[in-house]
């Protein structure tokens, strides 16, 4: 009880850590340059971070992947059944949020202009934001905190995994759109019993939104 006890501990000051950089830099600098992906050193400071987070994760979780959900769904084929039917449900869902709220261009990460010239950095931070971003944040809330706080039911895991996964961007009018992406992905670890599934749609979330911007 006091092991399980200190993870949860170590885990919720990982993702209050995480809340109050992000809020805290939002009040002192705003948004983010808009250009910032056409930079290498975007992508480089992003691994870093990553990197960073994931080490803290792992020792969290005590060098067990199983903790952070690192293990075969019951059944690849419902679980990929679910990952579409997660993903195309929470975007929809999503998009009628945003027509009121507009929380896609609070983060403000995306650049308004396609510009070619920037496309070796473009692609390197691509895979950073879809490949490296799903895998560490999965891994951060689906994983270690879901496999946390199951054990207080699973309504309430995942309710607390959707808001944690909001706050921890640290956006406001985001904030709605982020819980419903985080409390469905929660959904989806609880039904397929590990996070990879999630980490596909992630994935697929975050390579869209990327993607949309050089075919604009």
């Amino acid at each position: 009880m006091g092991r399980v006890n200190g993870r949860l501990i170590g885990w919720g000051v990982l993702v209050g850590t995480l809340a109050a950089l992000n809020y805290s830099t939002r009040a002192v600098s705003g948004k983010p340059d808009p250009n910032t992906l056409y930079e290498y050193a975007t992508a480089v400071g992003g691994l870093f971070q990553y990197a960073l987070m994931f080490g803290l994760i792992f020792a969290i979780a005590g060098g067990s992947f199983a903790f952070l959900g690192w293990s075969r769904p019951h059944s690849w084929p419902r679980a990929l059944g679910l990952a579409l039917l997660v993903g195309v449900g929470a975007s929809i869902v999503i998009e009628l949020i945003d027509s009121f709220l507009h929380g896609s261009s609070e983060q403000g990460l995306t650049p308004k202009h396609w510009e070619h010239a920037h496309l070796g950095a473009y692609l390197a931070n691509l895979v950073v934001v879809a490949l490296v971003d799903p895998v560490v944040e999965e891994s951060i809330f689906r994983g270690a905190g879901y496999s946390l706080l199951e054990r207080y039911g699973r309504r309430t895991a995942i309710v607390a995994i959707g808001l944690s996964f909001a706050l921890a961007h640290g956006l406001i009018e985001g904030l709605p759109e982020l819980f419903v992406l985080g409390a469905a992905l929660a959904w989806l670890r609880a039904k397929t019993g590990s996070t990879y599934p999630g980490m596909l749609v992630h994935g697929a979330f975050n390579a869209v939104t990327l993607i949309a911007v050089i075919f604009s």
